[in-house]
């Protein structure tokens, strides 16, 4: 038996069973429709947002001739159940966070976003000219599933507390939203770690079943109303700094599509990581202030705080290298990260410093 069918089979299990044969794709004179499941809400800033400018610029593409029907967790499947429906044909395609699904392959993590991984730019890099993309295909495949990254929101905030984190102590016992490696890590820290869909959080948060979360950031955390239940904001994050969204289609599906539309698909998804991360950024700094305006404190951890990050998140990156394929995925993604940091300090981030340092002078 092969390696993707051997994965395929023992990673599905009931969800393969339970849908065998195709869900029968939908035609209309000539046109067709897809079935996207999504893991956002309806309405839900910068993520629900990023899965219907996919929608949009697949019909504005196609002409109208390639449709897709977007289904919010509960019309179909659940939030967290989209990767087993597209793999098994329930569903055509699923529209995502690919580091929800490390409990099919570790490797899915760098997809979304890892500890102390890339910028939303050094992630593009990686993906488009340092071999991510193909990467994403052979892990897909193992799945039965053709995929692509098709969102990127950026560096993700760390996160909404009842109080503050003066020492990494404070993690210990506490229960925290975060999923993906990141969530690992702060388990790593002794806290009680719990990966929740985006429409219960709020409710989660208010009742008390946990004491803290992480979603996006200020835009899109303002929009879901955090700062109603909870004031103390940490502005920066170890383990989202760019943080992709993914489509997945089913492979079957893929493979039936003429070369036109898997094109528009493709670039689909490209346009919706550029609009997606565009439309945080420039909001991201109005919404910080007006959570500010609300009582919000917004703070930094502190360095010895960063240093425990630090070295739990090696503990949890090396767990997974017995793995060849995510061994081999960890490899490609530092190497392009080395490759784009070195230019990026020289130039970007140099420039920055001398902007500000320059513009303050006056």
């Amino acid at each position: 038996m092969d390696r993707r069918s051997f994965l395929k089979t023992s990673a599905l299990g009931g969800s393969a069973a339970a849908a065998t044969t195709l869900a029968a794709p939908a035609y209309a004179q000539g046109n067709r429709t897809l079935t996207m499941v999504t893991s956002w809400p309806r309405g839900f800033a910068v993520l629900d947002d990023a899965a219907t400018y996919f929608n949009e610029m697949v019909d504005a593409m196609s002409d109208g001739q390639l449709t897709i029907d977007k289904k919010a967790p509960g019309e179909l499947v659940g939030a967290f159940e989209v990767f087993d429906a597209v793999s098994s044909g329930q569903a055509d395609l699923y529209h995502s966070a690919d580091y929800y699904f490390i409990g099919q392959h570790p490797g899915y993590a760098y997809f979304t976003a890892v500890p102390f991984g890339g910028t939303a730019q050094e992630v593009t890099n990686w993906y488009h000219h340092g071999g991510g993309h193909e990467l994403h295909t052979e892990l897909g495949e193992i799945f039965n599933l053709k995929s692509f990254i098709a969102g990127n929101s950026g560096s993700q905030s760390g996160g909404w507390f009842r109080n503050e984190i003066n020492s990494a102590d404070d993690f210990n016992g506490l229960k925290f939203r975060m999923p993906g490696l990141g969530g690992k890590v702060l388990g790593e820290l002794g806290a009680s770690v719990q990966n929740i869909p985006g429409g219960e959080l709020y409710q989660a948060l208010s009742s008390g079943a946990l004491d803290g979360l992480e979603w996006v950031g200020p835009f899109a955390d303002e929009r879901a109303g955090f700062q109603e239940v909870a004031k103390v904001y940490y502005t920066a994050g170890f383990h989202e700094p760019g943080s992709a969204l993914a489509a997945g289609v089913n492979l079957d599906v893929w493979n039936d599509l003429k070369p036109a539309h898997q094109a528009i698909i493709s670039n689909a998804a490209m346009a919706t990581t550029h609009t997606q991360l565009a439309e945080t950024l420039a909001n991201n700094g109005a919404a910080l202030a007006r959570l500010q305006s609300q009582g919000v404190k917004t703070l930094q951890f502190p360095d010895d705080v960063w240093d425990a990050f630090g070295a739990a998140s090696k503990t949890v990156m090396d767990e997974n290298m017995g793995d060849e394929l995510f061994a081999t995925i960890r490899g490609s993604f530092e190497e392009s990260l080395a490759q784009s940091s070195d230019w990026l300090l020289k130039s970007d981030s140099f420039y920055v410093e001398q902007r500000n340092r320059v513009l303050s002078a006056g």
